[in-house]
């Protein structure tokens, strides 16, 4: 299906609506901005993408017209300079149009808030920031000149992208740069990103490999050594082809850091918040599955004859049950993004993890409770909740904040106080 232009479409209504939120005034633009463009332009696409398992490059081609490629590059730079909740409601409007183009923009889009927004937060030396401020502007200029791509390799298929251990790709110190060897899986937007931005532990002569010496590197698509291996065939999230990246010997000159020495670990230490930047996508989809009921059982959909299914108590009831799970999801998910900051409190982080399993877990339960409400009919590739569904079910998985890991830091951090043990 062709896009349309924007302009000529009626927005739908909010996910978080601007005066009950009290949203400041670029939040509420840059969300009304996802919501015109994604439904204009993403979401007429998102069927194709996600059948061919194809990155979706159009998307890219209209958030880099629109703005949004750097919705999160500092003010003082040309973008946005959109702070951490901004973003994250702009991103689950966009997620409710299409999910991999959500997940994918947000590997995009930490480029430009861990280097800008949080690390404006963390301690370092005046040299060190001031050799920051200028590395960051020229990763900027790309994005906004030339709409570069970056993304974010992470996962390793070991603990290390869930912070337990030091990252197995490794990088050396040499002259005039760094040499990079290793592997990431499930390495989103592989073959499309312009720039990886690698996560990688420096390897120092006579030391062990420490998680506070990860650094973040960005490696040019085209550098000598990368290679992108693996077939992409996916339950959902089809769009984001993640495919496996290679990097043998791979050289990058020293300006390719995206943070100095050591302020990585200080970042995933200090502003944790920062790993809850996948779940706006899965809050889009949540609001996504409820949209589509409501319109299918009032007869609205486009495409579908106008046949009203709204009088029976069975779809009612099915409607209040989303309604309440989808209420309790936004409020929780909501404070939790409001009160993102460095150094938060134990309670703010138990808040964290809470809000991040919740709307990864109720974008799955929304989903099947829209299946079984709207019928067998729903579950047409004809129609967009199969592939809500199927996407929403990825959500639960993703490393550094899986399901699993939520419960066990919950479960934890609830029965034990800092410093406290059973010896």
């Amino acid at each position: 299906m062709n896009a349309a232009d924007p302009d000529t479409f009626d927005l739908d209504a909010p996910i978080f609506d601007p005066d009950a939120f009290r949203l400041t005034d670029q939040e509420r633009e840059l969300t009304a901005l996802a919501r015109r463009t994604g439904k204009a332009r993403f979401a007429p696409r998102a069927a194709e993408f996600d059948r061919d398992a194809r990155f979706p490059t159009e998307n890219y081609r209209d958030m880099h017209e629109a703005g949004l490629l750097g919705a999160c590059v500092p003010k003082e730079n040309g973008g946005h300079g959109a702070p951490f909740r901004t973003y994250m409601m702009t991103a689950a409007e966009i997620g409710r149009y299409c999910g991999s183009t959500a997940l994918t923009w947000n590997m995009h889009v930490c480029s430009c808030l861990w280097t800008g927004a949080l690390t404006d937060d963390l301690d370092m030396t005046a040299e060190q920031r001031a050799k920051h401020m200028e590395r960051r502007a020229v990763h900027y200029a790309r994005i906004l000149d030339e709409g570069a791509i970056y993304s974010q390799p992470f996962s390793e298929g070991g603990a290390a992208a869930a912070g337990a251990v030091p990252f197995s790709t490794s990088v050396r110190k040499v002259d005039g740069g760094w040499l990079i060897n290793g592997k990431k899986i499930f390495a989103s937007l592989s073959g499309h990103a312009d720039y990886y931005g690698v996560l990688c532990g420096e390897m120092k002569e006579g030391a062990r490999p420490s998680r506070r010496d990860t650094m973040y590197i960005a490696v040019p698509a085209r550098a000598e050594g990368v290679e992108v291996v693996g077939d992409w065939d996916p339950l959902g999230m089809r769009g984001t082809v993640s495919r496996t990246l290679l990097f043998k010997d791979v050289f990058v000159s020293e300006d390719e850091q995206l943070m100095p020495r050591g302020v990585y670990y200080q970042a995933a230490s200090r502003w944790p918040h920062m790993f809850m930047t996948l779940s706006p996508t899965y809050m889009g989809i949540a609001q996504a599955a409820f949209d589509f009921t409501v319109k299918y059982l009032r007869g609205e959909w486009p495409g579908l004859p106008p046949v009203k299914r709204r009088m029976f108590p069975t779809k009612q009831m099915g409607v209040a049950q989303m309604h309440l799970m989808l209420e309790q999801t936004k409020a929780l998910w909501f404070q939790a993004i409001t009160e993102a900051g460095p150094d938060p409190s134990r309670e703010q982080m138990l808040r964290a993890w809470a809000a991040h399993y919740t709307v990864m877990e109720n974008a799955n339960e929304i989903c099947q409770l829209a299946i079984r409400t709207c019928g067998g009919q729903s579950m047409l590739k004809t129609l967009p909740l199969e592939r809500l569904y199927r996407d929403s079910r990825c959500g639960a998985l993703m490393l550094p904040w899986t399901a699993e890991i939520c419960l066990d830091r919950i479960g934890r951090e609830s029965l034990y106080l800092p410093g406290e043990d059973d010896t």
